[in-house]
């Protein structure tokens, strides 16, 4: 999956297979404190949430029950969406893969690289292997609850300091 969408959203030509063209829908907005910003991104990814639930019923009903579209975009509650994923086909949407359920949460993150180096120093006729340590930031996909207080005690850097 990580390769296809890398493919779709950092190709320059068209993606074989695809209908429309590839693209990415993203936005800039600067929220007045940190509490707009967690309400907005728990917003999103509630959001998440339940069109994946909309999506996994809807599917299920099309490609296995063989329902058309319209009879399958029946308006359900979202606990009518679960029993019919679990009682028609014996999915247990809680046990789906975070991503799915959650999404995906792109931080940067410090990372320590070790990596040897082949360096020949001034006096020496032979070249010595030494260890080089660095810091790099690097984007870091996670797929977890953003909603709760964990996430922001576990990455405190991300909110900036209220004033």
């Amino acid at each position: 999956m990580d390769r296809v969408m890398n493919i779709v959203l950092f190709s320059k030509r068209r993606v074989d297979g695809l209908k429309e063209e590839q693209g990415f829908d993203g936005r800039i907005v600067l929220y007045p404190s940190n509490q707009n910003l967690k309400d907005y991104l728990s917003w999103r990814q509630a959001d998440c949430h339940i069109n994946n639930l909309y999506n996994t019923v809807f599917w299920m009903l099309v490609q296995r029950s063989g329902l058309t579209p319209v009879q399958a975009q029946k308006g359900t509650l979202a606990g009518d969406k679960n029993e019919i994923l679990f009682s028609e086909f014996n999915i247990n949407y809680n046990n789906e893969p975070l991503m799915y359920r959650k999404g995906t949460v792109l931080i940067w993150q410090k990372i320590n690289e070790v990596m040897t180096k082949k360096i020949k120093l001034p006096k020496e006729t032979e070249e010595k292997e030494v260890e080089v340590s660095r810091t790099k930031t690097k984007v870091v996909p996670l797929h977890c609850d953003i909603i709760g207080d964990q996430f922001w005690e576990e990455y405190p850097e991300i909110l900036a300091a209220d004033s």
